[in-house]
């Protein structure tokens, strides 16, 4: 009798011993953050702060009920499509494209059904990244500063600074090529003549 209610209870404890590894099984795992950013992780520092202020106050703490999986392309942004898809690869939760217009379209080319917050300084509608602004469509959503429409107002408080320069240098860069186009394209568009100013 003494043998068989032993037997009883070495059952019961090891039964009782796997039971929270079966739980914990059965709970879902800690979500993973994509963030995928054109430059380098100290230029991104006070954006990074602000982002995991955000997060707390939605109740996250990375490394505790959220991971990050951060990917920087250094500059490079001709890496942002590889960078990308090392992310989707990583079956992320949500990427975020924190790198602007260079990063939402590296995102968008790599996954149609994770979801893609963003965050651009052009007409996301004209870039491709979604169908328009009430009901974006798709898996990308985010925020838009429109800095390429203000552009045409830098000039004009230019001239009204300098009405006798001839010329202004403007400074994009390159590798950036959707926001690099759109930017000068507004610029040259608000030009009065050529004897005034050219870009």
């Amino acid at each position: 009798m003494f043998d068989v209610r032993r037997r009883e209870f070495i059952a019961l404890l090891g039964g009782a011993a796997a039971w929270p590894l079966a739980v914990r099984a059965q709970q879902p795992a800690v979500p993973v953050i994509g963030f995928l950013g054109s430059a380098s992780f100290d230029l991104y520092a006070i954006r990074l702060r602000a982002f995991g202020q955000g997060l707390k106050a939605e109740g996250y703490a990375e490394g505790q009920n959220v991971a990050i999986e951060y990917r920087w392309a250094e500059g490079h942004y001709d890496r942002l499509p590889v960078l990308a898809a090392e992310l989707v690869h990583r079956k992320v939760t949500v990427i975020v494209a924190g790198g602007g217009t260079p990063s939402a379209v590296a995102a968008k080319a790599a996954t149609a059904t994770i979801p893609i917050v963003f965050e651009v300084a052009i007409d996301p509608i004209e870039a491709g990244l979604v169908a328009s602004l009430n009901q974006p469509g798709g898996n990308l959503t985010g925020v838009v500063n429109l800095n390429v429409e203000v552009a045409p107002k830098w000039l004009e408080l230019l001239r009204e600074l300098m009405p006798k320069a001839t010329s202004i240098a403007v400074l994009v860069n390159p590798t950036s090529g959707v926001l690099a186009e759109q930017v000068l394209h507004e610029l040259r568009a608000v030009q009065r003549s050529p004897n005034q100013q050219s870009l």
